[in-house]
């Protein structure tokens, strides 16, 4: 166990993705059905759920991770606050352990950055959707200025190291594109509430499952 990996980073997650409510909102807000979220981290999704959904699971590897969606969870029920029927899975995106063909949406808001073999991860994806399921993602992605792209390169080695295993410079729409996947409507831009920007031009939007 990590001092940092399982107890501060988590904390210093949560507090730096505050500014990112709005977008976790507009994303969130499109699932539907029996939803797979990938890289549950904290569940700071969790409270952003409709009535459109009718159970939540969630996959994440890390222990400190699941540790702070359960106090998450507690707070919610006890402010009064809807929690969609959830149910947390310690494990990993790139071996699913779901049927296939058995959720109707999969949510990746700022994970695909960190899974390690992300392809496989998406490949796993596109197999538990049903046809015509939608993958919801909102991912920072490598700089479409090669300038910019170029300094992703060099600093990557020591980002990963103190982001917990996130890579700046991830082409993570030609991975989506190369997955099975077809874009229904998609995003792309520098995201100003993503911090500086070298770590800040995002994807986001939906594909779905052919």
């Amino acid at each position: 166990m990590s001092l940092y990996a399982d107890h501060l980073f988590p904390r210093l997650l949560d507090l730096l993705s505050r500014a990112l409510e709005p977008d976790r909102a507009a994303v969130i807000g499109r699932a539907r059905g029996r939803v797979l979220e990938l890289g549950f981290g904290t569940g700071a999704n969790l409270p952003h759920y409709g009535a459109g959904v009718t159970e939540v699971v969630g996959i994440e590897p890390g222990t400190g991770m699941t540790h702070r969606t359960r106090q998450r969870i507690a707070q919610l029920q006890a402010a009064g606050r809807p929690v969609p029927d959830f149910d947390l899975h310690q494990g990993s995106a790139e071996a699913l352990p779901f049927r296939d063909q058995s959720f109707d949406t999969v949510v990746a808001f700022l994970v695909l950055c960190t899974i390690p073999d992300a392809a496989t991860a998406l490949h796993e994806a596109r197999r538990v959707l049903r046809p015509g399921g939608r993958l919801l993602f909102f991912e920072h992605v490598r700089a479409p200025e090669p300038q910019l792209a170029r300094w992703q390169d060099r600093i990557d080695p020591v980002w990963t190291r103190i982001a917990c295993g996130c890579h700046l410079n991830r082409d993570t729409r030609a991975l989506i594109d190369g997955s099975g996947f077809s874009f229904h409507d998609l995003e792309a831009a520098h995201h100003p509430r993503m911090g500086p920007k070298l770590s800040n031009f995002v994807i986001q939007g939906q594909a779905v499952a052919g």
